[in-house]
């Protein structure tokens, strides 16, 4: 299914003008590098991650954390900042 999906994509991006084709090959291999990086870095750090969950957990269960109210509208942050 992909591969049928990335020829009608090449097949629509070869009648674009030159320097259109250029300006999308280009913006592609600047999302693929990127999306190859943060991959990368995610499982660098994957360790680091599963860490800090195991820390939060044992927080959560020693009676050391607090809700900080992610409900849409609710301050959750310090100075009354909102989330979402």
């Amino acid at each position: 299914m992909a591969i049928k999906l990335l020829e009608q994509a090449f097949t629509e991006a070869a009648k674009l003008p030159e320097d259109d084709q250029r300006a999308l090959v280009e913006c592609t291999l600047e999302e693929l590098q990127s999306e190859r990086r943060w991959q990368e870095t995610f499982a660098a750090s994957r360790c680091e991650l599963g860490c800090l969950a195991e820390e939060a957990q044992a927080e959560l269960h020693a009676g050391k954390t607090r809700p900080l109210g992610f409900a849409r509208g609710k301050p959750c942050l310090p100075g009354g900042l909102y989330h979402g």
